[in-house]
């Protein structure tokens, strides 16, 4: 490989397939996780970044809602939500769900994230009902709700097929899917972490079925916590493969865990370092992902930006007026800035300063804007 920067000597194999835009085999992924090389790795990722998107940046103004937090799962890694015996419950009325959204709007908001407990005491037309009055108010909202897990949930517990659960939230104003509750797919460690919970190999067919209806979803993985080397990896290959059969992925989100509130909080969580290297690796396993996404509301702004250099091209976007904000993960509030959120200016200062183009998109990657990139 011809190049104008050094890399580890194990790396060299990796770096002849990157150059060539070859596939990298799992072993490779193993190898990659494992070099005391980060500045190759991430060099590589970077690499791959550019020859995709160049020095593009995407961002949206959005606004996370949870409707409600009650849920019958026990997530180890959960900090948010409650069973309905606990303190802290609630479900918010419909018109306290218009309220959010039309501040979000009026804040200039063009997605609004939609995700929820599995609530056991509520009708599937709650959810219906929701969606259909947010668009009749708000038609250009883009409504981004329902993990695979939610509605795994709703087709059981409402006794509905998967593709009827699917075409009802979509008549109903569903415009796409967010990626949560993928956690990670290997059975063991799932199963250590959220007992009664979809299965791995049910997120992915879920989610094909969504791909099948016309609906884009986004992908996740939650790392930091019990999981393997080998799981982060099989669950790259498992969510690229499925990205060939079904092709509706468009976004890769690594989600940095968070153990303080959680029963996981015995645990250290991932290093700065750790973090770096999963979005570099996700950039160069998952080839057929247009789109690898920093969440600064997890990784910090700081830690978000040089991360632009590891691979992603996604700095997810502002959170209008704080308030809620990622499904079931816990959240580092000082990280965070949870209070204030982020404005538009800020998200585009962060993305200047770290040497890209930033590009306001809508939910669907649609290019809305671009600003002055940095000179």
């Amino acid at each position: 490989m011809q190049n104008n920067f050094f890399i580890d000597r194990s790396l060299l194999p990796i770096a002849e397939k990157v150059a060539a835009d070859e596939r990298l085999s799992f072993d490779d992924g193993l190898t990659l996780f494992r070099s005391e090389d980060l500045h190759g790795v991430g060099r590589l990722a970077d690499m791959v970044r550019r020859r995709k998107h160049d020095r593009k940046t995407y961002f949206n103004v959005n606004r996370h809602l949870n409707p409600t937090n009650y849920c019958y799962a026990d997530c180890k890694f959960c900090g948010f939500f409650v069973k309905h015996n606990q303190e802290g419950g609630y479900t918010h009325s419909l018109d306290e769900s218009l309220a959010v959204a039309r501040a979000a709007v009026a804040e200039g908001a063009t997605e609004l994230h939609i995700v929820n407990g599995l609530n056991t005491r509520l009708p599937f037309a709650y959810y219906t009902d929701l969606l259909s009055s947010l668009k009749r108010e708000f038609p250009a909202l883009h409504l981004k709700a329902f993990t695979m897990v939610e509605l795994d949930f709703f087709a059981k517990f409402y006794k509905m097929s998967d593709e009827e659960v699917i075409a009802k939230l979509k008549a109903a104003g569903m415009d796409s899917c967010p990626g949560g509750g993928a956690e990670v797919f290997a059975e063991k460690t799932r199963a250590e972490i959220c007992t009664h919970k979809t299965d791995g190999n049910r997120w992915l067919d879920m989610a094909g079925k969504v791909h099948a209806a016309g609906i884009k979803t986004n992908a996740t993985i939650l790392y930091g916590h019990v999981e393997t080397t080998e799981n982060r990896v099989d669950h790259f290959v498992r969510l690229r493969e499925q990205q060939e059969k079904t092709g509706g992925f468009q976004c890769f989100i690594p989600l940095a865990f968070y153990p303080p509130g959680t029963q996981l909080s015995h645990l250290p969580g991932p290093s700065g370092i750790d973090s770096l290297r999963v979005i570099a690796v996700s950039r160069l396993m998952l080839d057929n992902f247009d789109h690898i996404k920093a969440y600064w509301v997890m990784l910090g702004k700081k830690l978000a930006q040089t991360a632009l250099h590891f691979g992603a091209n996604d700095l997810d976007g502002t959170i209008t007026g704080g308030g809620e904000l990622m499904e079931s993960y816990k959240v580092d509030a000082e990280k965070a800035e949870s209070d204030q959120g982020a404005s538009k200016d800020e998200i585009i200062r962060l993305i200047i300063e770290a040497g890209f183009e930033p590009v306001e998109r809508d939910t669907l990657y649609h290019p809305l804007r671009s600003y002055a990139a940095a000179s």
